[in-house]
């Protein structure tokens, strides 16, 4: 019978755990299928706090892991596949092997939409992002180009141009999804450009190793053209890793966690932290201290049934 079991290995999970296991109640954290979370896919962080030089996403990530595992953390690998939410203990299958706990933090994470491009999946934290707030600064006076035509499209495209010498929006439709006010807002930024209907076939220079440009075709034309690029900025949406929960706990119609205050889900016993819920924030930071008002959380609600 465990106390807590944590679900994601990210700043989140990770945070958790270091609270959790200071409170002496030996959590098992679930690595997830993406371990580490997104920071595992990004190079260098200069947002965190406390790290003047900036660090490297997968060193925060392990740093985080081995701080919770000196206090009695445990981590296995795996995913829970299957969860049993409607009576406490709860019960969940990592991988095939059912484990019980009193309590389940959810911080499995959102993961990146993505194009699903061979050279753009190797081109990742090499010029290719999912997170303008994360990476944008790296490309000053540079070349950026951003694919999407939703609101966080528009948005991403309007705060690139803080840094890049111009940002390129591409769009396989000529209509778009975003409202009004976020696309008249891009459509008046003079360093935005709109290229529609079009999508990117090719991301340039897997020799190289980092993104040179990328190679479009006009969906209504066929035509097809080389744009050079410094930076490539997927804006196309997050996936939450909640379905497993599906049916279990209220989910939003994307399948967000939907909050019932602080970190609390729709069942008793179930917190909520980080991607998984977040839909506007998706930084670190806000899923570190997401992770740390769960475990407060989870310490508390075991508190009162006197464990």
């Amino acid at each position: 019978m465990r106390n807590v079991v944590i679900a994601g290995s990210g700043c989140a999970g990770n945070t958790a755990a270091i609270y959790a296991a200071r409170a002496s109640l030996a959590p098992l954290v679930v690595a997830g299928h993406e371990p580490g979370g997104q920071l595992s896919l990004t190079t260098l962080v200069e947002n965190f706090p406390g790290f003047p030089e900036g660090i490297q996403g997968p060193e925060l990530v392990e740093n985080m892991k081995r701080q919770a595992q000196n206090f009695g953390a445990e981590y296995v690998h795996g995913s829970i596949v299957e969860a049993d939410l409607s009576k406490r203990p709860f019960r969940l299958s990592i991988d095939g092997e059912w484990v019980e706990t009193r309590t389940l933090i959810v911080a499995s994470g959102a993961s990146a939409r993505w194009l699903g491009l061979p050279s753009e999946q190797k081109l990742i934290g090499r010029g290719v992002s999912s997170c303008a707030t994360c990476d944008g600064f790296f490309y000053r006076d540079k070349e950026i180009m951003v694919v999407g035509g939703g609101d966080s499209a528009m948005e991403e495209a309007n705060f690139l141009t803080r840094f890049g010498r111009r940002v390129t929006l591409v769009h396989r439709r000529e209509e778009f999804r975003a409202s009004r006010i976020m696309l008249d807002r891009a459509r008046a930024n003079a360093k935005i450009e709109f290229i529609t209907p079009a999508v990117i076939e090719q991301v340039h220079d897997l020799e190289q190793g980092i993104v040179t440009g990328v190679t479009l075709r006009n969906l209504k034309t066929g035509e097809t053209w080389r744009r050079d690029v410094d930076g490539l900025f997927i804006a196309i949406g997050h996936i939450p890793n909640s379905a497993v929960f599906k049916g279990q706990l209220e989910l939003d119609a994307e399948g967000f966690i939907v909050s019932h205050g602080g970190a609390r889900t729709s069942v008793p016993g179930v917190f909520h932290a980080g991607d998984v819920q977040d839909r506007l924030y998706r930084q670190a930071i806000t899923a570190s201290g997401a992770g740390c008002m769960a475990a407060i959380e989870a310490e508390r609600f075991l508190e009162a049934e006197g464990h």
